[in-house]
């Protein structure tokens, strides 16, 4: 089996706030399964970075800013999780406060999901097709992906028509093309004529 492989432009990524996301993930991770409740935590969390916060934006400036103290940001914590969220979250929350780290929340969490994952045997895949993908076509690209990679998957689907090849799948730092497998590139055939058609149909405008 030929597989080609490329790791992405590190220029686009902040390897030093990276490194530190990952550690206060382990920590959260750790904490979590020790009381039992990682799955609650990482639920919690998420909620709170990608659907809570969002919706308070002064609250993110707040978390961010190094010049409120840490006590004003406890305070904001204790009234957010309200006795709502595991003691487990509220401590971690604590935690990133008191290390001027709240503002990274959000990286946070993507770390602490990604090493959950790893912990239990999977690895996160994204998925990007030219065309929507019905449920049976996204279990089966999952599952030659897996094949061809001897790996357990989490996927993750998206659409970008301007993919010409039809499929991109990153699993981590590595984008793999549809070499990675026999049955990828059929795949990735498939998705491409199923591209040409539909432009040729009007459906998508194309950029350039």
């Amino acid at each position: 089996m030929s597989s080609t492989a490329a790791k992405t432009d590190s220029s686009h990524v902040d390897i030093a706030a990276d490194r530190v996301a990952k550690i206060y993930a382990q920590a959260i991770i750790e904490s979590a399964e020790s009381a039992g409740c990682r799955p609650e935590v990482l639920r919690e969390l998420a909620m709170l970075a990608r659907e809570v916060l969002p919706q308070v934006p002064e609250a993110v400036a707040v978390f961010a800013s190094p010049k409120v103290a840490a006590e004003e940001k406890d305070r904001i914590i204790d009234r957010i999780a309200g006795g709502t969220m595991t003691a487990t979250t509220t401590n971690a929350l604590h935690v990133l406060a008191r290390h001027g780290r709240l503002g990274m929340l959000a990286a946070v969490v993507d770390a602490a999901e990604r090493l959950a994952d790893e912990r239990d045997g999977r690895r996160q895949a994204v998925f990007t097709t030219a065309v929507p993908l019905d449920a049976a076509e996204q279990a089966r690209i999952v599952a030659e992906t897996e094949q061809a990679l001897s790996a357990a998957l989490k996927p993750r689907f998206s659409v970008d028509p301007a993919i010409i090849g039809g499929l991109v799948v990153r699993v981590g730092d590595t984008i793999y093309d549809q070499s990675v497998a026999t049955g990828l590139a059929r795949l990735g055939g498939r998705l491409q004529e199923r591209n040409v058609h539909a432009i040729q149909n009007g459906e998508y405008s194309w950029h350039t």
